[in-house]
């Protein structure tokens, strides 16, 4: 029996890195791509096939999916996890930085699955996995651009899962939690950077420190990477995956909650949680 071919983006780190070991673990061929394939020598040496990938050049993106169809013939699994947090309050965020966030976040994600369609409808099957964020469903202060980004993220695999279903592929979205990963302490550095003089000052330091202690090793409050790694080898192994997993410390309470409060008790809840003076 052929084996199935994932392509991680992402995996030099984090949620990407775990996805890419757990994939493989399950018995696919997996390429795990980023933009420095130095942070993944022991992806490699595991058995992963590590390539070059910045998913904001359409040279790159187009050359590691034609390198990977070449290789292999097909690509049964798309898993978009490449990604970062821009934080910082609108009012002092530059637009190139917006710009950026969403170029990123949402444009990379969407032309790189562009590329990997047609091969998918060829085979009439296939699994798309939009690694979103319970960011996705409500917002934190000062993630605006990152928060739109992810919302972004939302809508469009919504909508490409309408397009998708008559040719036999599947659209999933992962939706984390709080995840023990060094994206937390970044997310608080772009932070700081941006909005720590000025009229926001103080919101920023508490939420920075709040984005700082998902990263610290043994927190309680945060959930291993490897939980989604292991959700998105479930929903790419299923013969029917669920459209949306809700995975990793306070994803489905806090999601729950933002649906069932109201606007403003749920935003005095969040800036409570995150630590923001009201």
């Amino acid at each position: 029996m052929t084996k199935k071919v994932a392509l991680v983006t992402g995996a030099s780190s984090g949620i990407g890195e775990a996805t890419a070991r757990q994939l493989q673990k399950a018995g696919f061929i997996v390429y795990g791509a980023a933009r420095r394939t130095d942070r993944m020598s022991d992806l490699a040496a595991s058995g992963v096939r590590t390539l070059p990938l910045d998913v904001t050049s359409e040279t790159s993106v187009g050359d590691a999916v034609a390198g990977i169809i070449a290789a292999e013939g097909r690509i049964d699994v798309l898993v978009n996890n490449a990604g970062y947090g821009s934080y910082g309050a609108l009012e002092d965020v530059p637009m190139e930085e917006a710009r950026a966030q969403i170029e990123v976040n949402v444009f990379g994600l969407a032309r790189l699955t562009q590329l990997v369609l047609p091969h998918m409808r060829a085979q009439h099957s296939g699994t798309i996995v939009n690694i979103s964020s319970m960011g996705g469903r409500f917002a934190t202060p000062l993630g605006a651009w990152y928060h739109a980004s992810k919302y972004a993220v939302e809508g469009l695999s919504d909508a490409l899962r309408l397009e998708l279903k008559r040719f036999g592929i599947d659209v999933v979205i992962i939706e984390p939690g709080s995840i023990r990963t060094d994206w937390g302490a970044i997310a608080a550095g772009r932070l700081r950077a941006t909005s720590s003089d000025g009229p926001y000052a103080e919101q920023a330091d508490a939420m920075a420190t709040s984005l700082e202690r998902s990263s610290r090793p043994g927190n309680r409050m945060a959930s291993p990477a490897t939980v989604i790694g292991k959700a998105v080898t479930k929903a790419a192994t299923a013969r029917r995956p669920r459209t949306r997993y809700r995975v990793g410390f306070g994803a489905s309470p806090l999601i729950f909650l933002s649906r069932l409060l109201p606007d403003r008790t749920f935003d005095a809840l969040v800036k409570r949680s995150s630590g923001v003076p009201a």
